[in-house]
């Protein structure tokens, strides 16, 4: 199915890479503020709504032990919501002063911190001219960031049906800027670790290319699997499922998932099941219908099933066991599996460095694949 193309010209800025890269920068920024006393230069990260730029920034400062601050400018109505609000004191030589009181929200400790100004094109001229100020000095006028604190934005790209505010070269060239595109593999294994429903995670890998519609996004998506957990059996319920699609989704999108339904996909074995088995033929035989059910053979099937099985192994923390192994064995030595997808997957699993994946090796049918690209 070819990607849907938009029909505006949508304007951002920076490399287009994925979550992992970005956040890959937004590591090497907090970094380098352990190192020099120097004030970073703010990141603004560009991209299509729901893709999943604050959570990214959000889940990073908290698995970094980061303190995290978040604020909304397109929020802000007054000026003083941002500089604060005057307060008259007496000062011994000059009489009567204003003073501005910092607003609430002001980190206060010293970090390492991430400010996210999310939405930051989203907030009105006055307020981005004030703004200003705070990347180029990391001060307005009331306050200033603590030492070892990083000014993150997120931004939705100007050009097109956005209702946003056109960033001028000023406030441009005082940010590093970088565009995040969706890309499935790596939503997958963010997916995995996150404990998307399992049959939701199946079938965006089977159908990437419905994600960047009007409504369906990664943000969508993920509210409209979480919404199917409770329903054990998809097909005794399509008329909900259904009604819960359309409720967040574009039509494209629930008619793929209903079809998705209706040719058992949702039903592929998971990387657990497949590992667990005490009886590995069971699943590897689902599998095999599954594959061989219509006309010709589901190779995208197999695939994201390869890509699951992966994604589970390099995110897992905890050592194969003899069963687990002997599992992977058995799958990777599959008929159905075609010679490239095995030895794709192989590669994938001892790049990792891993003892208990390294032991693909002695496979001798894995192994021999394995040597000869070598």
């Amino acid at each position: 199915m070819p990607e849907p193309q938009s029909p505006f010209p949508y304007v951002t800025y920076g490399a287009r890479v994925s979550a992992e890269s970005v956040s890959a920068l937004l590591e090497h920024a907090l970094a380098g503020m352990a190192k020099t006393s120097d004030r970073p230069t703010p990141v603004c990260i560009w991209g299509l709504h729901g893709i999943g730029k604050t959570e990214l920034v959000r889940d990073l400062a908290h698995a970094r032990g980061c303190a995290f601050v978040y604020i909304a400018p397109a929020q802000f109505e007054e000026m003083g919501d941002l500089l604060g609000m005057p307060r008259i004191s007496t000062d011994a030589g000059k009489g009567e002063v204003t003073h501005f009181v910092a607003p609430e929200w002001v980190p206060r400790e010293p970090g390492p911190g991430i400010l996210l100004l999310d939405d930051v094109n989203r907030a009105d001229d006055r307020i981005l001219r004030g703004i200003m100020q705070l990347f180029q000095n990391y001060e307005l006028v009331s306050w200033s960031l603590p030492q070892q604190w990083l000014i993150v934005c997120t931004a939705n790209p100007d050009g097109g049906d956005y209702s946003v505010t056109t960033l001028d070269e000023a406030m441009l060239t005082r940010m590093l800027h970088v565009t995040m595109e969706f890309d499935a593999p790596a939503w997958a294994r963010w997916a995995e670790r996150s404990g998307v429903d399992s049959r939701g995670i199946n079938f965006v890998l089977a159908y990437p290319e419905l994600v960047n519609g009007r409504r369906t996004t990664p943000r969508s998506l993920v509210q409209f699997f979480n919404s199917l957990r409770t329903l054990d059996d998809l097909r005794a319920n399509l008329g909900l499922v259904r009604l819960l699609g359309e409720a967040a989704l574009d039509a494209e999108t629930v008619q793929a998932f209903l079809s998705f339904v209706h040719l058992n996909l949702d039903r592929l074995p998971t990387p657990e099941e497949l590992l667990l088995a005490d009886d590995f033929d069971a699943p590897a035989r689902r599998l095999d219908r599954l594959v061989h059910e219509g006309e010709t053979k589901r190779l995208d099937i197999l695939s994201v099933v390869v890509t699951r099985l992966n994604n589970h192994l390099l995110t897992r923390t905890k050592d194969l066991t003899e069963g687990e192994f002997e599992n992977l064995r058995r799958f990777l030595l599959l008929d159905l599996l075609p010679n490239d997808l095995r030895l794709a997957m192989a590669q994938e699993l001892t790049r990792s460095g891993r003892p208990g994946l390294m032991r693909l090796y002695a496979i001798p049918e894995v192994g021999q694949l394995l040597l000869k690209k070598m």
